[in-house]
């Protein structure tokens, strides 16, 4: 009896140990301590990685509560959680967060990408989808076409054992895929139907061939980069849609097309473009940007592109950056293309880097004015303490301290070892610097040319302090954050 009690205790403290993760608005709150709790205890949890200070975290707020609310009238075994990822960092790194809000379905314990909307029927919707067969069974002929009928892309695994090995690989590939629809069928007269043999697994899609065969050593892994591949058409259209299909791929080289769709060019290239496409497949994905659409202006502004250069193309080679590559030949053409890639491809050409031509005047003022081809014999000048503003035209905080920057060079204009300057950093491009956000304010040492980045308060007083403690090293303030989250960088699915 005694043993049996104590048992009984120790069940009873880890169940109230669970039951202690706090909650907000019917959403888990979690953290680094209780997350793999929450993930033992929860069949089927949708996390979100946040910040306080993010805009965007901010509208998703009260759409995510409401979501978590509907979820529990509805007694839906799907959880909603929330998690700082500014205060745990781990997690969020563990996780592959990079940019807010992120949002991660787990099922079972297995991570899947959220690809729905941000609007709370959408995830409901969204997430109860995910909470059935990872698979469907097709047991007819009549069903399979009904399923491949509704959807655009869908896999399909012809197994005649579904209990073998191979099967239990596709279903963790569909356990996995939060995009696309999955199927599973042992019926012989459905095999016949698609002329395949057990065994197989083929993409099915409305789209240039109609179908992809998985060749190769069945896993989960391989299936998903198949899948990735094979999924999007040889020439995909960047959009909303396919933003992020087409940059959380594993495929981080892209040829971008960057056409004027009501010039005709889209007519004019893009079926022109599916052989060369077709030959790099799984190496270059071939994108087109319809320069039209007002928001793709930031990506004609981000090659340095002028409208009048359409139709242009460029590579793009992602990783913790995004460096460019412009070709030589410029005309859009199969030969051009092919040689352009094959280029790239043998590490051939020079890293793409925009610049503004130099003003005549560039010294004239107190703020002096950088561009690619003055900047590092101004700012690593060794005798000077160089105080450099990389700004955005667009950029509103930028706006607003233009008035306190061009005090504080007025200030400074006639001190013999402190200089201030400015940089369009989005018209200019420099190899050794990568900017995260506008505007950034960085102080080259004299003598030593070591950068510090500013993250004061954006004043005059503040800026002026900074300069005559040499530097000195300061706290990152919260309102800081704030404000800069307008006006970051955009993402990569953002361009």
């Amino acid at each position: 009896m005694k043993f049996s009690a104590l048992i009984f205790l120790l069940i009873s403290f880890f169940a109230a140990s669970l039951a202690e993760i706090e909650t907000e608005d019917a959403v888990l709150v979690l953290t680094k301590d209780n997350i793999d709790e929450a993930i033992a205890q929860y069949d089927y949890l949708l996390l979100e990685f946040y910040a306080p200070w993010c805009k965007h975290c901010k509208d998703l707020a009260p759409e995510y509560a409401k979501a978590a609310k509907k979820l529990q009238e509805i007694n839906s075994p799907v959880k909603l959680a929330k998690i700082d990822a500014t205060v745990e960092t781990e997690l969020a790194e563990k996780h592959n967060v990079n940019g807010y809000p992120t949002l991660k379905f787990v099922r079972r314990g297995l991570f899947i990408q959220y690809t729905g909307t941000r609007n709370a029927d959408d995830i409901v919707y969204w997430v109860t989808l995910k909470i059935g067969p990872p698979a469907k069974d097709l047991t007819t002929v009549d069903e399979a076409k009904s399923f491949l009928e509704a959807h655009n892309v869908a896999i399909v695994g012809f197994f005649k054992d579904q209990e073998s090995d191979d099967a239990k690989e596709f279903i963790n590939a569909a356990s996995l895929n939060g995009d696309y629809a999955f199927g599973i069928t042992s019926n012989e007269e459905v095999v016949k139907e698609y002329d395949t043999e057990y065994g197989k697994v083929i993409l099915f899609k409305k789209f240039d061939d109609g179908k992809d065969e998985f060749t190769g050593e069945l896993t989960a892994e391989a299936l998903q980069n198949f899948i990735y591949v094979y999924s999007l058409p040889l020439v995909v259209e960047f959009n909303q849609t396919t933003a992020s299909k087409i940059f959380r791929g594993h495929i981080k080289h892209h040829l971008l097309l960057c056409l004027n769709k009501e010039a005709g060019h889209y007519d004019k290239y893009v079926d022109m473009m599916k052989e060369p496409a077709k030959t790099f497949r799984g190496k270059v994905l071939f994108v087109t940007v319809d320069t039209v659409e007002a928001d793709h202006e930031r990506i004609l502004e981000y090659f340095g592109l002028k409208k009048s250069e359409v139709p242009a193309m460029r590579i793009i080679e992602l990783e913790k950056s995004i460096i460019k590559y412009k070709p030589e030949k410029p005309e859009l053409s199969t030969e051009n293309v092919v040689e352009f890639v094959n280029a790239f491809l043998d590490n051939k050409l020079k890293q793409h880097l925009i610049t503004q031509d130099l003003p005549e005047d560039w010294d004239k003022n107190p703020v002096k004015v950088l561009v690619g081809t003055n900047f590092h014999e101004v700012a690593h000048d060794p005798k000077k303490n160089v105080l450099v503003e990389f700004y955005a035209p667009w950029c509103t905080h930028c706006q607003e301290l233009a008035p306190v920057y061009e005090a504080l060079g007025e200030k400074y204009k006639d001190s013999e070892d402190i200089l201030i300057a400015k940089v369009d950093g989005t018209a200019n491009e420099f190899e050794d610097i990568e900017i995260a956000g506008f505007p950034t304010i960085i102080l080259y040492k004299k003598e030593t040319n070591e950068p510090l980045t500013y993250y004061g308060e954006r004043t005059f007083e503040g800026l002026s302090k900074f300069l005559e403690t040499n530097g000195a090293e300061s706290e990152v303030p919260q309102e800081v954050l704030e404000e800069d989250e307008d006006d970051d960088v955009p993402r990569k699915d953002e361009l």
